[in-house]
Formats: structure tokens, sequence, C-alpha cells
């Protein structure tokens, strides 16, 4: 298995970053917080540390698979983008979507976490397609 453990900090990183812009007022954190029923003050609940140091840890889990997914002689950026991109929407946002629908979640709650799963999963097969 070809792995460049430096690729998949970096993609590890892209993940995390962009979910701090994608749920940022900036992009879709109101859509996602009325989605949510959450408040500004629930989001002032909880341990940052713990949230934001997990959440870390589970880019990186999740970016690791994927170089082991594209770790293959074959890969290049066009593929990398493409696999994540297939793993993205192809199993985590309908997988978000079949559990949304029982949980009886609106549909922004789905389109805002798929969309935000697909994109970062794309971003993160590119980063590891490219830097071999």
């Amino acid at each position: 298995m070809a792995i460049n453990y430096w690729a998949v900090l970096v993609a590890a990183l892209s993940m995390f970053l962009l979910g701090g812009l994608w749920y940022s007022p900036v992009l879709f954190g109101g859509v996602w917080m009325r989605a949510n029923q959450l408040t500004e003050k629930d989001l002032e609940d909880g341990n940052p540390a713990k949230i934001y140091g997990v959440s870390f840890l589970f880019s990186l889990i999740m970016s690791a698979n994927l170089a082991a997914f594209l770790s293959g002689p074959e890969t290049d950026m066009a593929w990398g983008a493409t696999a994540g991109f297939l793993a993205g929407f192809g199993w985590v946002a309908l997988g978000i979507g079949m559990v949304s629908l029982f949980e009886r979640r609106p549909f922004s709650y789905m389109l805002v976490n798929g969309a935000y799963m697909t994109v970062a999963f794309t971003l993160m097969g590119l980063i590891l397609g490219a830097w071999r």
C-alpha cells in the first residue's frame, strides 16, 4: 500500500477546516441551526476542546481510510476526487439521508450535512490522489 501520511494529515485538515467554514454564518450555519432547532446558546454548551479534538480525530481516521482505498498505483488526482465523491455522496450523504428520514429531520438537514460530506470527501480524495 502506497500511503502518503502527510497527505492523509492535510486531507483531514481540509475536511476539518471546510466544516468550520461550512457550518459558519458565512455559509450554511443558519440553515443548519434552524434544521436542528439550535440557538447560539446551545452552541456554547459542551466542551469545545473535546468536540473539536474528537472531530479532528474522526477526520483523520476518515482520511486514512480513504487513503487506504486509494493506495493503488493507478490513483491520480482525477480518480482520487471521483472516489472521494462516490464515498461522500454514495455512502455518507445517502446514509445521512436515510437516518434523517427515520428521525423525521427536515430536508434542509439532509441537504446541508450530506452536501458537506460530499464536498469534504471529494476534496480529501483530490488531495490524496494528487499528493502521491
